[in-house]
């Protein structure tokens, strides 16, 4: 019996210049992504492709049958994204490309800044698959919806009624700050998960989720992490997620029920404050108070034999205007601190480094 060919879904993201500061995305940006993207398929290297954005941030969703990792896919994306950037660059828009490490291609997207979440799956008779991207917010965004989706029943029913789903989800968890990675069990390592995860600066990946009755993948997550010395920001890429749906795992709606509490999360201005991450249709996407609040858009596709049919706006119904509403009134509590937490994230040394260089001289030890 021939061995059905898996289909990969490859999700890249990347900051190729803003429109304007770091609100949106301009439509000759976008045009230049679909542009290569549609010559790309026309040469069959990829099956199916669609462009997104999330304020600033371009998401290239590409189908394909070459596996994760592959390099040709990874130098389609990166090519892309140069091609973006120059345009950016000819718009003088704010900051083309700043998270990119360098100018040339090194084999892979994967710590060279865009954000890379990548599926490989048998593609079932019905295969639902929700796409997430979050801009404006930090690593560690995801923690707490992919906890209610995979490990709370008050979120996902189908915990308890599903028999597909009854011996629950194993998660991967990455050390950001170590590099290390392990799987934890769930439910028998929920409180320890929780522990871990807690700490989103440093557990701040849930990288991916199996069923543990087969292993099958259910969802993927990207890195997105800001390195600072001093003033000066590093690698940064916006946090993506993909979800299968239905079938034995989490159904839509159960993906969905966790962004209809605006969750806090580090983003906005500089990336150092605390506010909400509300959930929008595509078109408010466009984060311009206090370069916030986070937003989080999300993107619905049927796939059959590997096209992208979609995709349908997940956020633009009725039932998330209440999550909007209260994120808004939180982000006017928040904004009242000022430059007091909560409102402004924990600071590393190094990035009081500036302050701390100016008083050296004039701390004194206390008697």
């Amino acid at each position: 019996m021939a061995e059905v060919a898996k289909l990969t879904l490859s999700v890249m993201t990347a900051d190729v210049g803003g429109f304007v500061g770091h609100v949106s995305s301009h439509p000759e940006v976008l045009d230049t992504a679909k542009e290569r993207l549609y010559h790309a398929r026309e040469k069959g290297a990829i099956v199916d492709y669609h462009i997104l954005r999330c304020g600033d941030d371009l998401e290239l969703v590409m189908a394909h049958r070459k596996g994760c990792d592959n390099i040709e896919i990874h130098e389609l994306a990166w090519n892309v994204f140069m091609a973006c950037r120059e345009v950016a660059k000819e718009l003088k828009l704010h900051e083309p490309g700043q998270c990119f490490d360098g100018q040339d291609f090194k084999g892979t997207l994967k710590n060279a800044g865009p954000g890379v979440a990548e599926i490989e799956f048998v593609e079932r008779e019905s295969e639902p698959v929700v796409i997430l991207m979050a801009n404006k917010a930090a690593s560690g965004v995801w923690n707490m919806p992919l906890y209610r989706i995979f490990a709370d029943p008050f979120n996902t029913p189908g915990l308890f009624t599903s028999p597909s789903m009854l011996g629950g989800f194993s998660l991967k968890v990455r050390d950001v700050d170590n590099g290390g990675e392990l799987m934890v069990s769930l439910p028998q390592d929920i409180y320890h998960l929780l522990a871990l995860v807690n700490s989103v600066h440093r557990f701040a990946i849930l990288c991916e989720a199996y069923r543990n009755s087969d292993g099958e993948i259910a969802a993927v997550i990207s890195s997105a992490m800001v390195h600072r010395e001093g003033d000066k920001a590093g690698l940064r890429s916006e946090p993506a997620a993909i979800f299968r749906c239905h079938g034995g795992l989490p159904a839509v709606g159960e993906v969905m029920e966790p962004f209809a509490f605006p969750h806090l999360v580090q983003g906005c201005m500089m990336g150092a404050h605390m506010g909400p991450l509300m959930p929008v249709p595509f078109y408010e996407a466009n984060p311009s108070r206090f370069d916030g609040p986070a937003r989080v858009i999300g993107a619905g596709f049927q796939i059959t034999n590997g096209r992208l049919v979609g995709p349908h706006d997940m956020f633009d119904d009725p039932g998330f205007d209440a999550a909007r509403s209260k994120a808004n009134s939180v982000t006017d509590y928040m904004r009242r601190h000022g430059p007091f937490q909560p409102g402004r994230a924990v600071q590393s040394d190094a990035a009081l480094s500036g302050a701390l260089e100016k008083f050296r001289e004039r701390f004194k030890k206390s008697s």
